[in-house]
């Protein structure tokens, strides 16, 4: 018996063996050797930078145990992608992490391609990120940023390190929590600000995570996971942000918050929910809800976040473009202001170069969400089959020496007399993707990383701690600083 469950268990392995060893029908694109059943699980960690794409070319493939991955690493390939392509290439492949982190994707990020993403992102566009809510927030920013300030005028009144990482996280999260749930952290029963870092950080781990069952069939992956102890690690982890999500929900369902005044789309979404009918070709449920609070809460404020602790960690590592953004700054807008509102992001030019700059240096996704491939296509001539993952490499694109003049180098100069943005059209800079599945947030994120920098460069200067630390973080060029010493200006 021990015997023929070995056999059993076994047999998918040598199966997808032996079909490996068949030439293919296809013109498949190159990539490295792999490795009996595991194919090229071993170089997972490669992908980010731009090692393997430099040795294989544009347009790569990868086998991650059963599952075929192409990943993309031109403006050309990745044009053909989302733009030529990009019907039959803007579905998503499902993992055990992203299943967690979008209850069963019923979310807009990792859900599949059809009528229901397509609802939820409608809902989400006209009831969080059009024009006329995008201007009815905008008193919630500027607030939370005043608030920043006072904070960090103590700080440096008591001439006292100040976490970037956490103040940064802290901003972020409370502009996104107040705009998107009407919850206020500063006064929160449920959570406090503090905790917002370590949130973000679970939910990063939540999607990073990849367990057996992602990469070979199911039941024998899920056995794997089990033995493991894979699966009860991510559920321990998971376990705090699903409470967070539910407090908000909870917060939602008061009888006395339902107030129109001050309605938000978790209250639309729950209005929907009261009022469908029986025959209604779609319906929601919690799992909408939390996913949609999922979505908000995570890709909200990890990537505003981020952007804004490299752009300050760039920024303090080279003092020219300090200088310039500073003096550009002070003379636009004069000495005296007591506060920044969001006019004054139109009166600047050199300061939105530098920003632009930081989204190509540094994308919030080194890796664009991965897309899966509907159909049959060809990119650049090769054969992408149905049920391909696709990751596009927007590190190696932005970083490409034949597109970008130094490309390693934090410079904004290069774009002075450029035309390019990162807007999803030019396909050299794609720091929020392009296409269907771009990011619906764009311009929210665009603003809370504008609005946050300026206020933190108009109201005060930066420098190192004495401890050295950060200086010999300083000669790590991937390391973002954390400890900063902040002077009133």
């Amino acid at each position: 018996m021990a015997m023929f469950l070995c056999f059993c268990f076994l047999l998918p392995f040598f199966l997808i063996f032996l079909k490996n060893l068949k030439p293919s029908k296809w013109k498949l694109p190159p990539g490295p050797k792999k490795l009996p059943i595991i194919g090229n699980l071993h170089q997972l960690h490669e992908l980010p930078p731009r090692s393997l794409s430099h040795n294989y070319g544009p347009v790569m493939l990868l086998r991650f145990g059963f599952v075929t991955v192409v990943v993309i690493s031109s403006k050309e390939t990745a044009e053909e992608v989302l733009k030529n392509h990009d019907i039959d290439c803007c579905s998503r492949p499902k993992t055990e992490g992203t299943r967690k982190i979008s209850y069963n994707f019923k979310d807009i990020g990792f859900a599949p391609y059809g009528e229901e993403w397509k609802m939820m992102r409608k809902l989400s566009v006209v009831e969080l990120f059009s024009s006329k809510k995008f201007h009815s927030f905008r008193y919630i920013r500027e607030e939370e940023n005043d608030l920043l300030v006072k904070k960090l005028s103590e700080a440096a009144s008591k001439q006292s390190l100040v976490s970037l990482k956490k103040t940064l996280h802290t901003l972020v999260g409370s502009i996104v929590c107040r705009i998107a749930f009407g919850l206020n952290l500063h006064d929160c029963e449920f959570i406090d600000e503090d905790s917002i870092m370590d949130l973000v950080h679970k939910s990063e781990l939540l999607e990073m995570t990849s367990m057996f069952s992602d990469f070979f069939p199911r039941g024998m992956g899920r056995l794997m996971d089990w033995i493991s102890g894979q699966n009860k690690r991510l559920d321990h982890v998971f376990s705090e942000l699903d409470t967070f999500f539910q407090n908000i929900l909870n917060d939602h369902l008061k009888p006395v918050r339902r107030d129109a005044e001050r309605s938000d789309i978790i209250d639309v979404m729950i209005d929907m929910m009261e009022q469908e009918k029986d025959g209604d070709s779609f319906k929601f449920t919690t799992d909408h809800l939390k996913g949609m609070i999922s979505d908000i809460f995570i890709a909200g404020v990890s990537t505003s976040a981020f952007t804004l602790i490299w752009a300050m960690t760039e920024l303090i590592r080279n003092p020219r473009v300090m200088r310039k953004v500073k003096d550009e700054i002070r003379t636009t807008l004069g000495d005296k202001k007591e506060r920044i509102t969001e006019e004054d992001l139109n009166k600047l030019h050199y300061f939105k170069l530098m920003v632009k700059e930081i989204f190509r240096l540094h994308p919030a996704a080194p890796l664009l969400l991965p897309r899966e491939t509907m159909s049959h296509i060809k990119i650049q001539g090769y054969d992408i089959p149905q049920k391909t993952q696709i990751l596009i490499n927007a590190y190696a694109i932005a970083r490409d020496p034949s597109v970008w003049k130094n490309p390693d180098e934090f410079d904004p100069d290069r774009f002075l007399d450029s035309s390019v943005d990162y807007k999803g059209v030019n396909f050299e800079l794609l720091p929020f993707g392009s296409g269907r599945r771009i990011c619906p947030g764009m311009a929210m994120g665009i603003t809370l990383v504008e609005l946050g920098l300026l206020n933190l460069l108009y109201f005060f200067d930066w420098g190192l701690p004495e401890n050295g630390e950060a200086e010999r973080n300083m000669k790590d060029k991937d390391s973002a600083l954390d400890l900063v010493q902040v002077i009133c200006h």
